[in-house]
């Protein structure tokens, strides 16, 4: 038995020199499985109460019949129809919203007079509902294709371009008077300064536009669209069929966790030395 103790002490006094901590390890261990099991708690819960009769299956169906619906849906392929218009909206209004937000806040950051002339423009517009705004674009582009990938464009611009500016800002004058001082030109300094002292706060940006898209891209496919997961979770509403709903949210949620995933694996990679931290 003192053997162990001394031996387990050993072990602990190891990990303290390597910087190892077997009490920080089993905590994180811990909390990873707690992030992994609390959604699987919460549908078990749900479940049971669903075959108990604790809530109204019409509006709450148990978990196992949405899965069966979502099954359904995918042998059928109409969910994977969907999910791809949807995709194809938010991979364009991304293109479209998020390049010119990253480019004007990059030269929104550099330029005070710039920053002048626009961050009221943009201070006045962006607390305007997106969704108020969709009757405009659907009158102006109308019911095709354009309409639904404007409106994720729109609702993608703002938390970029208002990262993005501020993630300029952040950086050191220091760094900007180090280039200046070395004769680099204005395209120089926004690759090499600009662009990777606000990455940070623009990898922010871009995770707000995204979920922020999702939601939008939904919305914009209820009104004048005959696909789409958005279109899919309102037709399902006009013929009843709530299970069919309750996949549609799912299939977001589950594209959100993905995506945000994603984002975080990027990040890594292009701010390493956020993320080391």
């Amino acid at each position: 038995m003192t053997d162990a103790i001394q031996q387990s002490k050993a072990i602990e006094g190891k990990g303290r020199a390597t910087g190892f901590s077997l009490a920080a390890y089993l905590k994180n261990s811990g909390e990873r499985w707690m992030n992994i099991l609390s959604p699987f708690a919460l549908l078990l819960i749900w479940e049971i109460a669903a075959r108990l009769g604790y809530i109204d299956t019409r509006f709450f169906p148990a978990p196992s019949k949405i899965f069966e619906t979502m099954w359904t849906l995918i042998l059928s392929g109409e969910l994977f129809i969907h999910l791809k218009a949807s995709m194809y909206r938010l991979f364009w209004g991304f293109m479209w919203g998020g390049i010119p937000a990253l480019l004007l806040g990059i030269s929104m950051g550099l330029s005070r007079t710039l920053r002048v002339i626009v961050e009221p423009i943009v201070s006045a517009t962006y607390p305007i509902p997106k969704s108020a705004i969709l009757p405009l674009i659907l009158l102006i582009f109308g019911l095709g294709e354009a309409s639904k990938i404007v409106m994720v464009a729109v609702g993608l611009f703002y938390p970029i371009l208002i990262n993005t500016v501020a993630g300029v800002l952040e950086i050191p004058k220091i760094h900007f008077d180090v280039a200046q001082n070395f004769g680099a030109k204005k395209l120089n300094v926004f690759r090499t300064v600009a662009l990777p002292g606000a990455m940070p706060l623009i990898m922010t940006g871009v995770k707000l536009g995204v979920g922020l898209g999702l939601i939008l891209i939904s919305l914009a496919e209820m009104i004048g669209a005959k696909s789409g997961l958005g279109y899919m979770m309102w037709n399902a509403w006009e013929i009843l069929s709530v299970e069919t709903m309750y996949v549609g949210l799912i299939v977001i949620a589950f594209l959100g966790v993905i995506f945000n995933l994603i984002l975080n694996e990027l990040e890594r990679m292009l701010v390493p030395w956020k993320t080391n931290r």
